[in-house]
């Protein structure tokens, strides 16, 4: 049976989302039966699917079965030193590139969040698209590509540190200052300000995670 690249994709891009959302977490067992039933989609692009998401690691073998793969300690902080220098690049070029509409949209984006304060869950996922935003006013498809992989990666954290209490505000005043940096073509602001914005994110997911293992 000759499967197409698009449907392929649209079982990775499904379980791809449902990991990134929350649906499957990590340690969660997947399987194909299931997996097609949930999507509508046949067992082979399933299993293709699943053979990607092992190969980018994003899961992981447990005897004969997958699960949602989890990060440990050094994996976490080894990945937030890639995301902070990748993030804070994408704050310079953006600040460099940047159309004058698309400093609008981030704008926007952070007044809009403020009404999410009381739903982490809700301000974890607008969080992601405004990241998305700055990528993508950088204008660089390469660094636009890198972030991707980075942030699938991401969703292997079982927490946001948005959930945090009062993480949600002060995130919000880091997104201005970013945006505001971005919006006077301050590139060295920028990167300083989306790199400060991610280690104390990072900081703040450590303290959640002390406490969870205490």
């Amino acid at each position: 049976m000759n499967i197409s690249k698009a449907q392929q994709k649209d079982a990775y891009t499904l379980i791809l989302e449902a990991i990134d959302v929350g649906v499957y977490k990590p340690g969660d067992r997947l399987v194909e039966s299931d997996l097609a039933d949930r999507f509508g989609v046949s067992r082979t692009p399933i299993r293709e699917a699943l053979q990607r998401l092992e190969t980018q690691s994003l899961l992981a073998r447990d005897g004969r079965s997958l699960i949602v793969a989890s990060l440990d300690h050094n994996q976490m902080a080894e990945l937030y030193v890639v995301r902070t220098e990748l993030e804070g690049l994408a704050a310079r070029l953006a600040a460099r590139h940047a159309t004058e509409e698309e400093i609008q949209v981030l704008r926007e984006m952070v007044d809009d969040d403020q009404a999410l304060l009381d739903n982490p869950g809700a301000l974890a996922r607008a969080n992601r698209r405004f990241h998305k935003q700055i990528h993508l006013a950088s204008h660089n498809r390469y660094l636009v590509q890198q972030l991707d992989l980075v942030h699938r990666s991401m969703a292997l954290m079982a927490t946001t540190s948005l959930a945090a209490e009062g993480r949600g505000e002060i995130a919000l005043s880091e997104h201005l200052a970013i945006v505001d940096a971005i919006s006077k073509r301050d590139e060295a602001a920028a990167y300083r300000a989306l790199r400060d914005h991610i280690s104390v994110a990072f900081v703040t997911r450590l303290k959640l995670d002390s406490k969870t293992k205490a």
